[in-house]
């Protein structure tokens, strides 16, 4: 698959997050897990990409089957609703 310099930045952010689970990259790029390793792996240093592996491997909330809180999106709870570009009040 061809990705462009932006995208490939964008999976590589998407995937050092924690909340952002595989499966919403494999949604917004098409890139299954597996392949998001190896693009991982070919784009950081060894010693990023091991830093990072560690990190990820078995986390619940880069795996949307091991996540235990609602599959929706985080957020807050302080985190206040925006509506029609205006800030509700609680």
């Amino acid at each position: 698959m061809n990705l462009e310099l932006n995208d490939i930045d964008r999976i590589i952010e998407m995937a050092w997050e924690d909340r952002t689970p595989f499966d919403a990259i494999t949604f917004q790029f098409k890139l299954k897990e597996q392949e998001v390793i190896n693009l991982m792996r070919k784009e950081l240093k060894p010693s990023s990409f091991r830093l990072w592996r560690t990190r990820v491997q078995g986390r619940a909330t880069k795996h949307s089957k091991k996540r235990t809180f609602d599959e929706g999106r985080f957020k807050c709870s302080r985190q206040r609703t925006i509506t029609n570009n205006s800030i509700s009040k609680r």
